[in-house]
């Protein structure tokens, strides 16, 4: 019997566990598929306060780790397959394995979803990213592409506008799917260019370094070479909640709702971090979900 099993081990899980640890609570975290959520795929960071030179996403990560279990959290290397949250206490599966939990904290992120092509695999953070606000300062100055029809596409290629020299916004359709007000503040920027019907194909590389994208024009069919410093893919992210869907409320694309922070519906049960921030999803955001649950955490255990 668990006081409280959090499922998840991103900036979000990490935090909720110091908290709950340094409060004599002995929170026991499922790391999930991938310990140290998105941040352990990602090079630097510069955006999390307290590192004026920056962090490596997998440094970051080890050292909230290992902070988490120096106040005596458990980390379990191991994925929760399926919850039951319609009684007390709450169960839990681990592949076969039961565990039972007097209170749960859902932190298990939100995955970014990807085109599948080689080009991701190949330069997938390094050089092709998935975040703006995490990686865009990286591109002050260059020349970038945006991959996306809808209003986050759109939003990261205005955002990106005011700090790159050149956006190119890259769209499978010739109309997209975002919002009036947010095509015309894309097409109302200078430095944006619009590049549709097109798909993405190989990568343009020299020396191990990512220089740009193929792209293939899907009316005329013809293949061009796109010269870039970097790739922004922005066709949404995935909110890692279908497990727990059938006991609390998730909206429409998923993300968990909360209420009062971060409480779901079913007392004893909280969520934090990107599985239920369908706006932000920035790791120091996360962390700060994370450290409200493990307070309402302890309030309700302790009544």
């Amino acid at each position: 019997m668990n006081d409280v099993t959090i499922i998840g081990s991103g900036p979000a899980g990490l935090t909720a566990a110091i908290y709950l640890a340094r409060a004599s609570f002995t929170p026991v975290i499922y790391a999930g598929l991938q310990p140290g959520g998105q941040l352990t795929i990602t090079t630097e960071v510069e955006n999390f306060p307290g590192f004026k030179d920056g962090i490596l996403g997998p440094t970051l990560m080890a050292d909230m780790q290992a902070q988490a279990e120096r106040f005596g959290a458990k980390i379990v290397y191991d994925v929760i397959t399926k919850v039951d949250f319609s009684k007390k206490p709450f169960m839990l599966w681990a592949d076969k394995t039961l565990i039972e939990s007097k209170a749960v904290i859902i932190a298990t992120g939100a995955t970014a979803r990807d085109l599948g092509t080689s080009a991701e695999k190949k330069f997938g953070g390094r050089g092709i990213s998935y975040c703006a606000t995490c990686d865009g300062p990286f591109y002050k100055g260059k020349k970038v592409g945006v991959v996306g029809g809808g209003d986050s596409a759109l939003e990261e290629a205005c955002y990106l506008s005011n700090l790159c020299s050149e956006v190119i916004l890259i769209h499978r359709r010739q109309e997209f799917r975002a919002s009036p007000i947010m095509v015309q503040r894309a097409k109302s920027k200078s430095n944006i260019k619009i590049m549709t019907p097109f798909t993405l194909g190989d990568a343009l590389e020299e020396k191990g370094q990512f220089k740009g994208i193929k792209a293939k024009n899907t009316a005329t069919q013809e293949v061009i070479d796109v010269p870039l410093d970097g790739l922004f893919i922005a066709v949404g992210h995935t909110p890692n909640s279908e497990i727990f869907a059938p006991f609390i409320e998730v909206d429409a694309q998923g993300y968990i709702s909360t209420h009062d922070h971060v409480k779901t519906r079913v007392p004893g049960v909280f969520a934090a971090g990107d599985v239920a921030d369908p706006l932000f999803k920035q790791a120091v955001t996360a962390a700060g979900m994370g450290c409200q649950a493990a307070l309402a955490v302890q309030k309700f255990l302790e009544h």
